[in-house]
């Protein structure tokens, strides 16, 4: 019993002591700001830092309500009987540390990518592909998305941890997002529509404080597919022409009172509130490493002139 008390007393002067190394320190005084989207000269979006004082005349910091769609892998899983709060803030703070690192940007279901991974067999050391994001998903430092193309008429499929150390670089060569929240019906459809050139080149933004929704609805090839799409409501697909009796199946199979059901979706989602502390925990170092990146960006454009 002894030993188990001093082993437990261990790690929790082992836990403050990492939290006091790498938390963030806020300012005491109070400040209130509203959220303000501008974009700087070179034309890049950028969200302010909101402030506001709570009644007790304490410092709270309220992140913008569009990083929950910036920066999803942040939140933790919802399942109740997996979480451990411990490990999601080591998580996340692992996670801003390897954003330091390596600038991880903002991308959607649907933005073309091209990623750069460490090869040891590739002659040199290298290796780098383009494809369309056809989906993502985890939470934490099991986050990871899917880039797919089609390389001399073979579709190819990529799954890359976002966290993972062997990745050097991550471009978005296009920012957009799709009628539908998955892709993967892409396996099933014509091979243009999975098609890029592995040497395409970054497309320039007009206006980025908004992301452009594709309205584009792909045409898939007949018989037999993966899944079965007709099932799934998908918004960004072409008529699928299918006999009537496929549509009375998926009609009687289909669970319309889901999207009623209050406690299914509380299960599958985490609660605003804690979103909100979340994401105000890591917005001030995701915004101080924004900067960072803008100011070497800008001496690296001033020293090429």
């Amino acid at each position: 019993m002894l030993r188990r008390a001093v082993l437990q007393t261990f790690r929790q002067g082992l836990a403050q002591s990492f939290f006091k190394r790498n938390a963030v320190s806020l300012s005491e005084t109070t400040v209130t700001h509203q959220t303000v989207e501008t974009s700087d000269e070179g034309g890049e979006k950028f969200v302010s830092t909101q402030k506001t004082g709570d009644e007790s005349g304490n410092t709270v910091i309220v992140a913008p309500p569009e990083f929950r769609f910036m920066y999803p892998e942040f939140l933790p899983d919802p399942a109740m009987e997996t979480r451990n709060r411990l490990k999601e803030k080591l998580e996340r703070m692992d996670m801003l540390q390897r954003r330091s690192v390596i600038e991880i940007p903002e991308f959607y279901t649907g933005s073309v990518m091209a990623v750069t991974v460490s090869d040891a067999n590739s002659p040199n050391k290298f290796a780098r592909f383009v494809g369309i994001c056809i989906q993502r998903g985890g939470s934490g430092l099991r986050a990871w998305f899917i880039l797919r193309n089609v390389v001399e008429k073979q579709g190819v499929e990529i799954l890359y941890e976002m966290y993972c150390p062997l990745i050097q670089k991550i471009e978005v060569l296009r920012l957009e997002r799709r009628l539908d929240e998955s892709l993967l019906y892409l396996r099933d459809a014509l091979p243009e529509y999975s098609t890029f050139p592995l040497d395409m080149e970054p497309e320039r933004r007009l206006n980025n404080l908004v992301v452009p929704i594709n309205p584009l609805k792909v045409k898939l090839r007949p018989r037999p597919w993966l899944e079965r799409w007709e099932r799934q409501n998908l918004q960004g697909v072409e008529d699928l022409n299918l006999p009537q009796r496929f549509y009375d199946k998926a009609e009687k199979v289909a669970k319309p009172w889901e999207k009623y059901d209050l406690m299914l979706h509380y299960r599958k989602t985490i609660p605003a509130e804690e979103q909100e502390k979340i994401f105000a925990e890591v917005q001030s170092q995701l915004q101080q490493q924004e900067l960072k990146r803008k100011m070497r960006r800008r001496r690296g454009s001033d020293n090429e002139q």
